[in-house]
């Protein structure tokens, strides 16, 4: 089991940004994919950027995302990261890093994830 320790979130105007990090403990070796969640009241739990663990380190970013966010990793401080430019009040939410379970159907699909963090809010204002 791996233990998930977010930080970083707070509360910025549009067009800022934010750096999100996510302290890993517990069993940090193994193939696995780390993603970043976020949700809002009301509405499902959604992916918005998904990095693998192996050499490729592949990165997948949700269409909402992509170019303003960055996912990246620090293997020798067992800690992930997502850097947040040109924020929207869109991106305001409960921010979540999960680690996957061996074998993923969906890196987007959080059933696929074993490993939660207790979450950092990000708030965006216009």
């Amino acid at each position: 089991q791996m233990q998930l320790t977010e930080s970083g979130g707070g509360s910025v105007e549009a067009g800022g940004s934010l750096r999100l990090s996510c302290e890993a403990s517990g069993i940090t070796y193994g193939i696995y994919y780390m993603g970043w969640f976020r949700q809002t009241p009301g509405k499902e739990r959604e992916g918005v950027a998904v990095i693998y663990s192996g050499a490729t380190s592949r990165t997948f970013y949700d269409d909402s995302v992509k170019g303003r966010f960055t996912i990246s990793r620090d293997n020798a401080k067992n800690t992930l990261y997502l850097q947040m430019d040109r924020l929207n009040p869109d991106d305001t939410g409960m921010y979540y890093c999960a680690r996957s379970s061996g074998r993923v159907k969906s890196v987007w699909d959080p059933e696929s994830y074993v490993d939660w963090g207790q979450g950092t809010q990000v708030t965006v204002s216009s």
